[in-house]
């Protein structure tokens, strides 16, 4: 009888030390699925992050985050009419000129300077004079044009005439000039080339 016990004690025994054996510690569970998404949603934006830092500014933008702008953006053309010369000095030649201006100030410059430039076969009259400022008053419709007259730029009584009534010529195609204030380094002058009279203003 003494036996038959010490053999279930033996038995019992050895179940609990397989029992034992098998409480083995497991792996940690698997990261939650939502977990998981967080994660792989996270490095992505982080990754469009850094690919917009290495890309720079976009969109035709400079550093400052201001748009580009091209120097010549606005500008507009005109085909007027300017008078020269011929070598003689005899009478007016018209002949088209193509301008270009960004504003309405800049378009009497920008005819001046064509009324300016000579062509084959005929002269400018205001080739050698010197343009200072041209301002235009829309209220009164007056363009006030302030030269320098240098010494070479002097003609005599038959070229001083053409020349006024080529700038007359010239500025009066434009419809909203009435007057023509011409002075010579900010000053009236009673005659602009010491041969003919120069009226203040010279009207339309």
């Amino acid at each position: 009888m003494k036996r038959k016990v010490a053999v279930l004690l033996a038995l019992v025994a050895m179940l609990g030390v397989a029992a034992g054996c098998g409480n083995k510690p497991t792996a940690s569970p698997p990261e939650n699925e939502h977990q998981r998404e967080a994660a792989l949603s996270s490095g992505a934006q982080q990754g469009e992050t850094q690919m917009q830092e290495v890309q720079g500014p976009v969109n035709g933008t400079d550093d400052s985050g201001d748009p580009q702008t091209d120097a010549q953006a606005g500008a507009e053309k005109l085909t007027i009419q300017v008078y020269l010369t011929d070598d003689d000095m005899l009478e007016l030649k018209q002949t088209p000129r193509e301008i270009e201006f960004t504003a309405d100030q800049s378009k009497y410059e920008s005819a001046f300077e064509a009324l300016q430039t000579a062509e084959d076969g005929l002269l400018s009259l205001w080739e050698k004079v010197v343009l200072n400022t041209v301002k235009f008053d829309s209220e009164s419709g007056q363009l006030a044009i302030d030269i320098h007259l240098p010494d070479e730029a002097r003609l005599g009584a038959g070229g001083e005439s053409l020349a006024i009534e080529a700038l007359k010529n010239t500025m009066f195609q434009f419809e909203e000039v009435q007057q023509i204030e011409l002075t010579v380094d900010g000053q009236q002058v009673e005659s602009l080339m010491g041969h003919v009279d120069l009226e203040h203003p010279m009207n339309r």
